[in-house]
């Protein structure tokens, strides 16, 4: 299984999740004091979207490590 090739289209889709659910969250504040799952909304394709955005962040870095180790680990 490639992880490298489905997370970037995952973090942008969860990108428009998020500013989807920030959007209705206040248009939902414009009509008066919104329910608390419309408050709440946001935060679990933030959460994802910080995960995805993290593994996305550090892979340059764990390719880095592994091709060094690789080349040490010849010798």
């Amino acid at each position: 299984m490639n992880w490298n090739s489905w997370i970037r289209p995952l973090h942008r889709w969860l990108s428009i999740a998020f500013t989807v659910t920030v959007i209705a969250n206040f248009v939902a504040m414009g009509w008066g004091e919104p329910p608390a799952w419309v408050v709440y909304s946001p935060l679990p394709p933030l959460f994802l979207l910080l995960f995805s955005g993290l593994y996305m962040f550090a892979l340059p870095y764990a390719a880095k490590w592994r091709s060094a180790r690789g080349i040490s680990g010849e010798a």
